[in-house]
């Protein structure tokens, strides 16, 4: 498979999986947690589509550096990988999505609310999204984007061992 291919496949695992995603969580938090109307939360929802289109390759790019960050300067582990996969979903995520709510129009209270919320909930979030990815990339036939899946578990380093 070529480079430029590869790179499309990636691309385009990474936009279905951040515009599914996207879509159904914002909803549920907006609705539910931030008293949006469903009006508004459509609107920001449809909005969002083209926003998530655009910005899906560059974030799922951005979240495999803050892997393979964590991954060199931490321990090997599930929990490592969790709080990298968080951290890079809130800090990409968050200005991102304030933007998207200042557009449609939301009054600063609901803006400030939502915000907060998905940071909130971005601590299961952003790691189920990291799985969602993951399988996403494995639906496309991604290969070698992530570090983390390609290194060995402490069972099987402990395994070679004995």
């Amino acid at each position: 498979m070529s480079a430029a291919s590869s790179r499309l496949r990636s691309a385009t695992a990474d936009t279905f999986a951040l515009v599914v995603y996207c879509f159904f969580t914002g909803m549920a938090i907006e609705i539910l947690l931030s008293g949006m109307s469903l009006q508004q939360s459509l609107s920001s929802r449809v909005l969002a589509i083209p926003i998530n289109v655009i910005i899906a390759w560059p974030f799922g790019q951005y979240r495999d550096a803050v892997l393979r960050l964590a991954w060199r300067h931490g321990p090997k582990q599930v929990w490592n990988r969790n709080l990298a996969d968080l951290l890079a979903y809130v800090s990409f995520q968050s200005p991102v999505y304030a933007a998207i709510l200042l557009v449609v129009g939301v009054e600063w209270g609901q803006l400030l609310a939502a915000v907060a919320s998905n940071a909130v909930a971005s601590m299961v979030l952003g790691v189920v999204y990291g799985y969602f990815l993951d399988y996403c990339r494995r639906l496309f036939r991604v290969t070698g984007t992530l570090p983390v899946a390609s290194a060995p578990s402490r069972l099987t380093a402990r395994r070679r061992r004995v």
